[in-house]
């Protein structure tokens, strides 16, 4: 392994950082977070482009849609889960809404409704790590406080050469090192920030970046950029079978509430411990959360449905927060089913 290379020097900071602020105030796309210094905004951007592209935040219209039916800490604060949970349908990882709830709560009884300023405390607001205390600081209040992504380390190792994985605790350490000496040079941190971001989503991609377009091309280490960023291997994905039942009834769906798992308070069909032997499958699909490889079957066992659960209406159906793998599986079912109509 390569010894890291140490943090770049106050000129070369310099120089690197006023390039590509330059760039940024004239390339910078038009994205609604950065239209506002609103700490509310800003953090939920933050929290829904932490797993989510984000294009697949704006195309679908989750941003908008949130800040219109959220638009302040209180109104998270005071929504119910089912409410929060249909918000953020299809976004996955629900455990951020909840989290994301949780940090309005305190800032309500905490701080009087009023995001603080002070880096120290921003950290100490409950689900907040070192990436979003920066982004905060930085994109909000413009205060030289660093900021790591999967974007940023990418053009930070390339930027030093460093092929020390970025998983593992040295790497990690000269990535934030390395951050904090360019936030601290930057005349608008915001911008550079930003900027880091920008450059590695649009020409300091993964593989083989665009350098020929790239703004401080000139100022980079590296000669082998496909190389770089170095990672641990990933961890292989499991394969999982889950077989689901639909079972209806007057018009109506048994559901049943996810417990004690990542879904927990959302909604699904059924679950079998098995495929039953009497009931052929309706639909086969396919999905993927986290590390696993899930493939779901859906059936129409014959007999009596089991006593827990809730029945649904379809106009119910429409409003309750439900994993998006399995509201198209149910949809698909229904489809296949052939006796029963989604209208009420």
């Amino acid at each position: 392994m390569d010894d890291p290379m140490p943090p770049l020097s106050s000129a070369p900071a310099t120089a690197f950082t006023s390039a590509l602020e330059e760039w940024f105030r004239v390339h910078q796309r038009d994205l609604p977070w950065r239209r506002t210094t609103d700490p509310y905004a800003i953090l939920v951007s933050e929290v829904m482009l932490q797993q989510t592209q984000i294009q697949t935040v704006l195309d679908r219209g989750y941003y908008t849609r949130w800040m219109a039916q959220f638009p302040d800490f209180a109104s998270v604060a005071q929504a119910s889960e089912k409410e929060l949970l249909k918000a953020w349908e299809g976004l996955g990882y629900y455990r951020r809404a909840r989290s994301l709830q949780r940090l309005c709560q305190v800032i309500l009884s905490d701080h009087g409704g009023v995001m603080p300023q002070d880096p120290a405390a921003i950290r100490q607001l409950p689900g907040v790590g070192p990436y979003t205390a920066g982004a905060i600081a930085s994109f909000a209040f413009n205060l030289p406080e660093p900021l790591v992504d999967g974007n940023v380390a990418r053009v930070l190792t390339r930027l030093g050469d460093n092929a020390t994985p970025i998983d593992e605790a040295q790497g990690r350490a000269w990535l934030w090192h390395t951050a904090t000496t360019l936030v601290r040079a930057a005349a608008q941190p915001r911008h550079l920030n930003a900027a880091l971001m920008e450059l590695g989503q649009l020409h300091c991609r993964p593989g083989q970046p665009d350098c020929a377009a790239c703004p401080v091309s000139q100022l980079c280490r590296t000669r082998r950029p496909g190389d770089l960023p170095v990672k641990k291997p990933p961890a292989a994905l499991t394969d999982l079978t889950e077989h689901a039942a639909l079972y209806l009834q007057g018009g109506k769906i048994l559901l049943q509430q996810e417990t004690g798992s990542r879904r927990t308070g959302l909604w699904r069909l059924p679950l079998l411990e098995d495929a039953p032997a009497s009931a052929p499958a309706l639909l086969r699909t396919r999905y993927g959360i986290t590390r696993y490889r899930v493939t779901l079957w859906v059936h129409q066992p014959p007999g009596p449905a089991p006593a827990l659960g809730t029945w649904v209406s379809p106009d119910e159906l429409a409003h309750l927060p439900m994993p998006s793998p399995y509201r198209r599986a149910l949809e698909a079912a229904l489809r296949a089913a052939g006796d029963f109509q989604l209208e009420g």
